[in-house]
C-alpha cells in the first residue's frame, strides 16, 4: 500500500507540494487528477524513490521511501509520462535487461510482451517504435516484476482509446489482484467509473476525494488540445 502523510517538495523558490496527504490502499485502483502544475507527478516521482520530498514521510509497499528506499522500490514498478528506452536495444532485450535486475524469470518477458500486443516487433529497436508502441513497452516492463504496488504517471497520452481501455483492464485485473495501484491522469472522461477512489489534487494538495463513477459532474473541468498540442484545463458550464 502507499500511505504519504504532509509531503513538501520545494524546487528552490518554488514551492510545488504544499504538505500533500494520500493512501492508496491494497486491492484498489486510485486516480490522482488534477490540472498542471498541481503536483501530481512529483508526488508520484516522491513515492517512486526517484526524488526527496523536503519534509513529510512516505510508506511504500511497507518502507520508508527515504530511508529504506531499496527495498521500498524492490515493492514498486513505475511507468513515467513518457518512458525512454536504449534506442538500440530491441523490445525483448529492454525486458531481458530489466529482468535480470529484478530476478525475473526471462519467460515472463516474452509473456509481457505478448500482453501488450509486441511480440510482432519484439526484435526491433526502441529507436524505431511509435510512441504508442514505445508507451506499451513501457507497460510491459511495468507489469514484469509482478510488484505489488503500481505507479502510473500519464500512463494514456500516447495510447489510443483502444489500448486506454485495455490499460485500464489490465489495471483493474491487477488491483484485484490484491495491488495497491496509483495513477495520475488528466484524461478524466476516459477514467469515469473505472477507479475505485478518485484525488483531486490542487496546488500541491489533495484537495478532496471525488466519486469515480461520476467524474464529468463532480469535477466539471476537461483536458483539451490547444493548437500547439499541450494540454490545459477548461471548466465545463
Amino acid at each position: 500500500m502507499i500511505d504519504a502523510k504532509n509531503l513538501t517538495k520545494c524546487y528552490g523558490p518554488k514551492l510545488v507540494l504544499r504538505g500533500i496527504s494520500l493512501e492508496a490502499r491494497e486491492g484498489e485502483v486510485t486516480l490522482m487528477v488534477g490540472p498542471n502544475g498541481a503536483g501530481k507527478s512529483t508526488t508520484v516521482k516522491i513515492l517512486a524513490g526517484l526524488i526527496r520530498p523536503n519534509a513529510g514521510s512516505a510508506i511504500v509497499g511497507g518502507y520508508d521511501i527515504v530511508t529504506e528506499t531499496i527495498a521500498a522500490q524492490r515493492s514498486l514498478a513505475y511507468l513515467p509520462q513518457r518512458p525512454n528506452f536504449h534506442p538500440r536495444l530491441t523490445c525483448s532485450e529492454v525486458l531481458r535487461f530489466y529482468a535480470r535486475l529484478r530476478g525475473v524469470p526471462l519467460a515472463r518477458c516474452d509473456a509481457m510482451l505478448e500482453v501488450t500486443g509486441l511480440s510482432d516487433v519484439a526484435r526491433i529497436r526502441t529507436l524505431e517504435l511509435s510512441g504508442g508502441m514505445r508507451q506499451r513497452l513501457g507497460i510491459a516492463f511495468l507489469l514484469l516484476a509482478d510488484a505489488p504496488v503500481l505507479l502510473l504517471d500519464e500512463p494514456g497520452l500516447s495510447l489510443d482509446p483502444g489500448w486506454r481501455t485495455r490499460l485500464q483492464e489490465t489495471l483493474h485485473f491487477e488491483s484485484r489482484r490484491g495491488k495497491a495501484i496509483l495513477v495520475t491522469t488528466h484524461l478524466i472522461a476516459e477514467w469515469n467509473n473505472v477507479a475505485d477512489r478518485c484525488l483531486l489534487c490542487r496546488n500541491g494538495i489533495i484537495e478532496q476525494e471525488l466519486d469515480p463513477s461520476d467524474l464529468r459532474n463532480d469535477f466539471p473541468e476537461t483536458a483539451i488540445e490547444s493548437n500547439e498540442g499541450e494540454r490545459r484545463f477548461v471548466r465545463i458550464v
